[in-house]
């Protein structure tokens, strides 16, 4: 859980810092867990059943961690509806999505050097 809070300095946002807010922040939302589940928030509102379903390998624990995790930052909105039994969905938010461009470059990035960093992988334990 976040216990810093913003004060609008320029240390709040220097990730280099160990006591910045920014590092606070990304030490949390950069996991492989929350970047699957924004991948997969891209396509649309998802269920709970459709991401555990569509983020494999994951835990419903996990799963549960992250969103709640990912909602608290204000990056998915998570809504209920009043049926018997409850629907939730998740989507993502304007800044979930702002955070899916940089997501998406990763992925990019690791189809592009896939073949690179296998040969350097191989190499470098050969």
């Amino acid at each position: 859980m976040v216990t810093k809070q913003y004060t609008g300095s320029p240390e709040d946002a220097d990730l280099r810092r160990a006591d910045s807010l920014a590092r606070e922040i990304f030490a949390d939302i950069a996991n492989k867990w929350a970047f699957l589940i924004i991948e997969a928030l891209n396509d649309g509102t998802r269920r709970f059943s459709e991401l555990r379903d569509e983020v494999e390998g994951i835990s419903h624990k996990m799963l549960t961690q992250n969103l709640r995790m990912l909602e608290r930052y204000g990056l998915v909105d998570r809504t209920v509806h009043p049926t018997v039994p409850p629907r939730v969905e998740y989507a993502l938010t304007e800044p979930g999505r702002a955070l899916h461009a940089t997501v998406d470059g990763m992925c990019a990035w690791t189809h592009q050097y896939l073949g690179d960093i296998d040969e350097a992988r191989r190499r470098f334990d050969g």
